[in-house]
């Protein structure tokens, strides 16, 4: 089995986000939480806060920003996730939407760019 490339990047993305948040201080609770057909990156808590992060990752030599491929409907389908997972584990009144893009450069070099507090 074969994985498409940009299904390669974005697990790897996944796993870049995961340690650099971490790093940062948060706790990382779930990565790839699925209530079919829904799916959150990563759910992590820092603070008071339980956070929902949509990971996107980009190679360098891509002209568009990572963070511009989370459109309106992608929030939306966050949201019906967010509000299922919610309902499973109930009891956090904090909650925000963040999204990290993340570019890989060509000399293997790596760009962080946090977004905190996303509504669209």
């Amino acid at each position: 089995y074969v994985m498409a490339a940009h299904n390669e990047l974005g697990k790897e993305g996944e796993d870049l986000a995961a340690r650099w948040l971490a790093d940062k201080g948060y706790k990382i609770l779930h990565r790839n939480w699925q209530q079919h057909p829904y799916e959150i990156d990563i759910v992590a808590s820092k603070g008071k806060f339980l956070h929902f992060i949509e990971v996107k990752t980009r190679k360098g030599d891509d002209q568009t920003r990572p963070e511009s491929s989370v459109t309106k409907q992608k929030f939306k389908s966050l949201k019906w996730a967010v509000n299922a997972y919610l309902r499973q584990n109930p009891g956090n009144k904090w909650i925000q939407y963040d999204i990290l893009a993340i570019t890989v450069k060509r000399d293997g070099g790596k760009e962080y760019f946090l977004m905190e507090d996303v509504y669209l």
